[in-house]
């Protein structure tokens, strides 16, 4: 992830990557190993996408939206959802039975977050606006998601400044146990 653009097109782009996660995962058979490794490609995607919304996103619809603090706690509150299901997930094989069901339950999740945000909170952002400031939160967001974990940590802050003063940290260690085992490469 890193695409380029303001930040509902990082955003979107992003969105539409972890839909084909999903794809991916859906169209290999019930039980093959290569669909653990996908989660956890969907789950690196999720994470560092999360937290750079919830470091620059977020704030900004406080700030600039009419009624943003509602808006807001409401997307944290999705993110804390998918966060705990990425945890459920972590970790369990691709043959368990309860691998199917994890999947299908974060999907769903989501899928639902990301109509919510794309169908309400992009077109109200970009209505409260300017076209420069769009462009300034993307390039936050695609350096916030450099720097970002890479595994769900759902007791972390979700907020400003415990957010972005120790997920810098968690994502470095996260990214050097992924170095040492592998995970999220081919």
């Amino acid at each position: 992830m890193g695409h380029g653009g303001n930040v509902i097109a990082e955003l979107t782009t992003d969105h539409r990557e972890v839909d084909e996660l999903f794809e991916k995962i859906e169209a290999q058979p019930v039980g093959d190993q290569h669909r653990r490794k996908l989660a956890d490609q969907l789950t690196i995607e999720l994470v560092r996408h999360s937290v750079a919304e919830e470091m620059h996103l977020y704030p900004a619809v406080r700030e600039h939206v009419e009624g943003g603090g509602g808006i807001a706690d409401k997307e944290l509150s999705d993110h804390a959802q998918v966060e705990q299901h990425l945890k459920d997930l972590e970790g369990v094989p691709a043959d368990d039975p309860r691998f199917n069901d994890l999947v299908a339950k974060l999907k769903l999740e989501v899928s639902e977050h990301v109509r919510d945000e794309e169908g309400r909170l992009f077109p109200l952002l970009a209505a409260a606006c300017t076209p420069e400031a769009l462009d300034e939160l993307g390039d936050k967001v695609r350096t916030a998601k450099k720097t970002a974990p890479t595994r769900p940590h759902p007791d972390s802050p979700d907020t400003p400044p415990g957010n972005k003063l120790l997920g810098p940290g968690a994502g470095l260690v996260d990214r050097a146990r992924d170095l040492l085992t592998g995970r999220g490469k081919d």
